[in-house]
């Protein structure tokens, strides 16, 4: 094959071009501090950073799951506080109603202050987050979960409970509907309650019960009927289970159950005691102010008042202790997003620590490849220059 001065130049422009080709793309990569930008130029570390991209997007979006979740649970825990706070405030109420010495007008006082609380209860249950969300509202976010009623308050939300994926294969409530923490209360000491007769004309009054045997109890219906000089039958339908003879502040016994009344029953006066029911908040405040409003006008009012607000008062502890639950949960679910928070912020950092490795350039090693580049290139075209001014004619 003939080798004309023709073919040299092209052979030596096309070596030229690959030449500044290296050079644009060293600087290109100098420019974008990577070493490659499209998958065509290293396809095996490119498709090892695409997959890499992809579990830190993933990461990503499960810290903001996290953290909106986190800052739900911290509103709702927030607003349960201040609950718990209204109900110590109400709780300190019926306890100075229940002193025996107050008037109908200290009575009516005391059941305006009650009223005011429940407002505060309802505002607190109606707690909106920050994106105007209902968050004691179930899946119903929308929609006001609780208005007054008649009976305390109608729930409008429902029983669902949105969960939250924090990481893979694991999810997180991010709050608590109405219905469990402000309905579902147990009545009386939550196992069975206490209740006296309507047609009660004596002075027996319920006080602390409890269940000391619970191998014994088999959550039956019992009634407690009194007897003159004090004497008292426990029925269970037709069924004799307990008698015996009761004086001032007595405890009367049966089936691991105890029951403490003060005040003397009259002749014929009974107390039902059955298991305990779910109660809604609400309708605990509204009986406990309807019974304050009633104030005292007998012996037998009076006698009805102090059962009313004790009745109030154990289901107001049972409100409290299913607050407490309620935020002791959201205190674990709080700290499994911290833990998962931790782990997430070194999972990604591992992550970007690897897409660093195979994407990242060295610049003093790029720096060293232009030099070199552009050394060659420089020769290169002096090299062109010297050639084509040669001919025979140099040397005759």
């Amino acid at each position: 094959m003939r080798v004309t001065q023709s073919l040299n130049q092209t052979q030596f422009l096309t070596s030229i071009g690959a030449l500044e080709s290296g050079i644009n793309q060293t600087q290109n990569q100098m420019s974008s501090g990577l070493q490659f930008t499209t998958a065509s130029q290293n396809p095996t570390a490119a498709g090892s950073v695409n997959n890499y991209n992809q579990a830190l997007a993933q990461s990503r979006q499960y810290g903001t799951n996290a953290s909106s979740a986190q800052t739900n649970l911290n509103t709702e825990d927030n607003a349960l506080s201040q609950v718990q706070s209204q109900l110590q405030a109400l709780r300190t109420l019926a306890l100075e109603a229940n002193s025996g010495t107050l008037t109908n007008t200290n009575l009516s006082a005391i059941a305006t202050q009650a009223v005011q609380i429940q407002n505060s209860l309802l505002a607190l249950a109606n707690t909106q987050n920050g994106n105007g969300e209902y968050i004691f509202g179930g899946f119903a976010a929308q929609t006001q979960p609780f208005t007054l009623s008649a009976a305390g308050a109608t729930y409008n939300g429902d029983q669902g409970q949105r969960q939250v994926q924090i990481a893979a294969g694991q999810t997180v409530a991010d709050g608590d509907n109405g219905d469990t923490v402000f309905n579902q209360i147990k009545t009386g000491n939550g196992t069975f309650t206490v209740a006296p007769s309507a047609l009660n004309s004596g002075s027996g009054i319920v006080g602390a019960t409890s269940v000391s045997n619970p191998a014994l109890y088999d959550g039956g219906t019992y009634s407690i009927t009194f007897a003159a000089a004090g004497a008292y039958k426990v029925m269970e339908g037709a069924t004799l289970v307990a008698s015996g003879s009761y004086t001032d502040g007595g405890t009367i016994a049966f089936n691991g159950v105890q029951v403490t009344l003060s005040g003397q029953p009259a002749n014929g006066d009974s107390f039902s005691l059955a298991p305990s029911t779910n109660q809604s908040l609400f309708t605990t405040v509204q009986n406990l102010v309807s019974a304050l409003q009633s104030g005292v006008s007998s012996p037998a009012s009076s006698t009805g008042l102090n059962n009313s607000i004790n009745a109030a008062i154990n289901n107001i502890d049972q409100a409290l202790s299913q607050s407490s639950n309620v935020r002791a949960s959201i205190g674990g679910r709080l700290n499994s997003i911290t833990t998962q928070q931790s782990v997430a912020t070194s999972q990604q950092t591992q992550l970007q620590q690897s897409i660093s490795t195979l994407q990242s350039l060295d610049f003093a090693s790029a720096i060293t490849t232009l030099d070199q580049q552009n050394t060659t290139l420089s020769a290169a075209l002096q090299a062109f220059n010297l050639t084509q001014g040669l001919t025979l004619f140099k040397f005759l």
